[in-house]
């Protein structure tokens, strides 16, 4: 891997299903819930109200006539509520579930534009709540968005702290819209072999596989307090690093009088990389290389034992947004997202697949991963 000096571990270890998150029953779990929901799709294609595109994309579009449709999508910020509650801190943490949402916004061609909140507590703490509103605030206008709403909820039987936290405990999530023209929301479709796979640079862990991470750290809490010489901070304030919001840097490519064909977009979540397989296109993505990931992913992996294929199934390894454009365009594509201060790089391209050959391949010098649906093997 570009840069780095040591290799990333082979040895089986620690998993995110072992830690308590099997996304294979997540799965299987889905299909019975979405078979129930499309019965809900009754408006035709072409009418005010008609579901757009089917379910397992980053969002989803609601025909509003004039050839518009809204974008929705909704998420939270996970177990991510846990560190900041370790930690004590919570004025950054309203930034990740706008991330959350507005940057699912963006993978359908959308301009996000608005989202409301939900916060669940053990109890109504002023102090708390306006810290959440603090991060909330700046996370809206980091991605241009407002606020016009949203609800908090006292529920102490169905909130719990961290031990030693006792009414602490909330929960955080969102739900956000945006705008796209019909004729010109993304999912995938047209990706072919050739095209190329541009990496937008990440700010860490972002708000996903933080189970994994506190599982790695385990029961010594005083390790969120820690000093790191290679975080240049504690690995809880790396930890609650903001998830990146992708606006400034999509929404450019995204303008037609730009000339970008921009043909995938992909929010690097959980699942890592397998994200790019979303795309209904019958292809594979092959990811070349890629910039040296930033140290908490290595401590993390180190304290707990964590396999490259785990590593890169649950967390985003450096890269946080991925686009897919013809191969003529990168350098204009790059070009463009280095405006606004983030590196982005180009990870490999793309290659025709048969239906049962692998859907994602990291081939670099250092990382020979390949996977299918939600997991990796090395090769």
């Amino acid at each position: 891997m570009g840069g780095r000096e040591r290799k990333l571990s082979d040895s089986s270890g620690m998993t995110y299903q072992g830690s308590g998150v099997d996304t294979d029953q997540v799965v299987q779990s889905l299909a019975g819930i979405t078979e129930q929901l499309r019965r809900t799709w009754t408006v035709p294609k072409g009418k005010i109200g008609s579901v757009r595109l089917d379910f397992g994309l980053f969002a989803n579009v609601i025909e509003i006539g004039n050839n518009k449709g809204i974008a929705m999508t909704t998420d939270g910020v996970g177990s991510k509520v846990l560190v900041a509650q370790r930690m004590g801190k919570y004025d950054t943490i309203g930034i990740d579930c706008i991330a959350m949402n507005v940057n699912d916004l963006l993978c359908v061609g959308a301009t996000p534009l608005a989202m409301v909140d939900y916060i669940a507590v053990q109890v109504l703490d002023p102090g708390c709540l306006g810290e959440l509103a603090k991060g909330l605030t700046e996370g809206a206008l980091r991605a241009g968005i407002s606020i016009p709403g949203g609800e908090i909820a006292q529920v102490r039987d169905v909130i719990k702290s961290e031990e030693g936290k006792d009414g602490e405990g909330f929960d955080l999530a969102g739900s956000a819209i945006g705008i796209v023209d019909l004729d010109r929301i993304i999912v995938g479709e047209r990706v072919r072999a050739g095209d190329a796979i541009i990496g937008i640079e990440s700010n860490g862990v972002h708000s996903n596989g933080l189970t994994l991470a506190r599982k790695a750290i385990g029961q010594d809490v005083s390790l969120y307090d820690k000093r790191f010489p290679e975080l240049g901070r504690s690995l809880g304030e790396e930890l609650l690093q903001p998830t990146h919001i992708y606006t400034r840097e999509i929404l450019p490519l995204l303008d037609p009088e730009q000339g970008i064909d921009v043909k995938a977009l992909a929010h690097i979540t959980g699942d890592g990389f397998l994200n790019l397989s979303r795309v209904p296109s019958l292809v594979t993505f092959v990811i070349e290389t890629f910039p040296a990931p930033p140290p908490i992913f290595s401590i993390i992996q180190q304290l707990g034992g964590i396999a490259d294929s785990e590593m890169f199934e649950v967390f985003n390894m450096s890269i946080g947004f991925c686009v897919v454009v013809p191969e003529n365009q990168v350098d204009r594509t790059l070009e463009l997202v280095a405006r606004f201060g983030k590196k982005a790089y180009r990870l490999g391209r793309v290659t025709d697949r048969d239906p049962e050959d692998w859907e994602v391949v990291i081939h670099t010098p250092d990382v020979r991963l390949r996977g299918k649906g939600k997991s990796f093997s090395s090769f």
